[in-house]
């Protein structure tokens, strides 16, 4: 939750020579001042897309304007946080990076802004919150999307005022810290449905940076490829030879749902398990199981109309498939679903002439989410901490379904 990152050294991008001018209002770039800036930054890739989110941000780092940075888990947003920080007045003061949504609403108040002693069970002493924690530098509030609804009253008011109180203070303290906030979530459907403040989401969005996902880049995974290999081949003193073209043609063809994060690990497993032998493009395809992928071989990118909702039922079903059950364990769930499935059928079902034919209804999202959620809560003992961590979800985010859901 807390990680102080170590003090950067002063950056090549700083000087004017390479053709980045921060304070003059205008920002030029060359070819050799973004390659520099890639490999200072630890974010590549050659697409349109990326260099001008680069470009963005070395024009947002030098102001203490508030950043809203939007993209998919795995598509580097923490590392972009990073980087704006680096690029700042701040650079010499650390960055707190906090994921709300792994904190317990109860304690969240607490740990951003702290506590007086006695304020609740517990509070033996006086404890500085993590904006105190970042006094001169900057917070870097992941998952800012989960956050409840009372703290970003208070996160608001931070905006507005730049003071904090305390858990049980009484006096108001000033803070001098820079706020740059992340979300997977779209945040103006949660306004819409009333999980998020219209005001704190208009404060935030001012400088928005939108992170585009691995599907979108797909010309970027040779270079990312080459870059994270060599990087983990000289960390571990290994003799790499390197993926085969056609393996790489191949990752080309994967729709990383990942993202980055995944391809990266991949790549990493890949030179471990190859022993730094080739990889080859049949490695990949059965690893990937890319020969059952939907992604058209003409490396269209996946359609993107599937709603917040629809995108986190499906990480449910393949976390489900990815769960370390063994094989009776998985049967006897998809039986459970089946036999459920077969009860829904209305009694008035009939099968006329010339109609397909049909057995039963099919269970509708609603209902397999439900009997998902339920069957793994059953496996864990109603462990809501270990059904929210198989399933890849946050605990706020397993609360609100057993409560939608009546479980």
């Amino acid at each position: 939750m807390l990680k102080r990152t170590p003090q950067p050294v002063q950056a090549i991008f700083f000087s004017h020579p390479v053709g980045i001018k921060l304070l003059g209002g205008s920002v030029n770039h060359d070819e050799k001042s973004l390659n520099e800036l890639k490999k200072t930054l630890g974010f590549y890739g050659n697409s349109p897309a990326v260099e001008e989110l680069i470009r963005t941000v070395v024009t947002v780092a030098p102001t203490d304007l508030s950043v809203l940075i939007i993209g998919e888990s795995g598509t580097g947003k923490e590392l972009i946080a990073n980087a704006i920080h680096h690029l700042s007045r701040r650079a010499a003061y650390p960055i707190i990076s906090v994921n709300t949504g792994a904190i317990p609403e109860g304690i969240l108040e607490s740990e951003l802004f702290g506590h007086e002693k006695g304020s609740f069970t517990g509070a033996i002493g006086q404890k500085k919150g993590y904006f105190e924690a970042a006094e001169k530098g900057t917070i870097f509030l992941d998952e800012i999307g989960e956050m409840p609804l009372n703290t970003q009253v208070k996160l608001l008011r931070v905006l507005e005022t730049s003071e904090i109180m305390r858990v049980g203070g009484t006096q108001s303290l000033k803070v001098d810290t820079r706020i740059i906030a992340a979300t997977n979530k779209n945040l103006e459907r949660a306004v819409q449905n009333n999980e998020f403040r219209q005001d704190l989401y208009f404060r935030l969005k001012a400088i928005t940076l939108q992170i585009p996902p691995l599907r979108k880049r797909l010309n970027d995974i040779p270079v990312l490829v080459k870059v994270f290999a060599d990087q983990y081949a000289e960390n571990n003193n290994i003799r790499f030879k390197g993926f085969s073209p056609d393996a790489v043609d191949m990752l080309i063809r994967y729709h990383w749902p990942g993202n980055v994060r995944e391809l990266r690990n991949f790549v990493e497993t890949s030179i471990i398990l190859n022993k730094g032998g080739i990889v080859r493009a049949a490695y990949v395809m059965n690893t990937l199981n890319i020969e059952t992928e939907t992604t058209p071989s003409d490396h269209l990118p996946v359609p993107l109309n599937k709603t917040p909702e629809q995108a986190e039922r499906e990480l449910i079903y393949r976390t489900l498939v990815s769960l370390k059950l063994d094989v009776s364990e998985l049967k006897q769930m998809f039986k459970t679903l089946l036999q459920k499935s077969v009860q829904q059928a209305s009694p008035f079902d009939t099968i006329h002439p010339g109609d397909e034919p049909q057995a039963v209804k099919p269970m509708t999202m609603n209902a397999m989410e439900r009997e998902l959620i339920k069957e793994t809560l059953n496996k864990y003992s109603g462990s809501r901490r270990k059904t929210a961590r198989a399933l890849q979800i946050s605990e706020r985010t397993l609360y609100r379904k057993i409560k939608e859901y009546g479980l």
